[in-house]
């Protein structure tokens, strides 16, 4: 991936991303977080998972980022994207769509 599409990975990500990593953990402990997505054969659903890496992307030195890790991030930004288009009508404070969303990084109410 090129310095210019890395660019605009980053900043893509770190504007939808606006959970921080002590946050995004709680949150992913939580039974709502384990409650919501797609579950395989009743294993970690694909948002909780995406959530652990987002943790480990946020931590991590910018430097020390690879290819791999950016491609996850321009799937976390269209994950995001689609999601946020999505908006239920009335109150999402406990609504399946913000715990989806929460799992990839996202609170919609913050």
């Amino acid at each position: 991936m090129d310095d210019d599409r890395r660019k605009e990975t980053w900043d893509e990500f770190r504007e939808l991303v606006n959970m921080t990593p002590a946050e995004l953990e709680q949150w992913l402990a939580s039974e709502q977080s384990r409650s919501v997505g797609q579950h395989e054969d009743g294993g970690e659903s694909t948002g909780h998972a995406s959530g652990r890496r987002i943790v480990a992307i946020l931590r991590a030195k910018k430097g020390d980022l690879s290819d791999d890790d950016y491609r996850h991030m321009r799937k976390v930004v269209g994950y995001v994207r689609r999601h946020l288009a999505q908006r239920p009508a009335g109150d999402v404070r406990d609504t399946r769509w913000r715990y989806s969303l929460m799992n990839w990084g996202h609170d919609p109410l913050a």
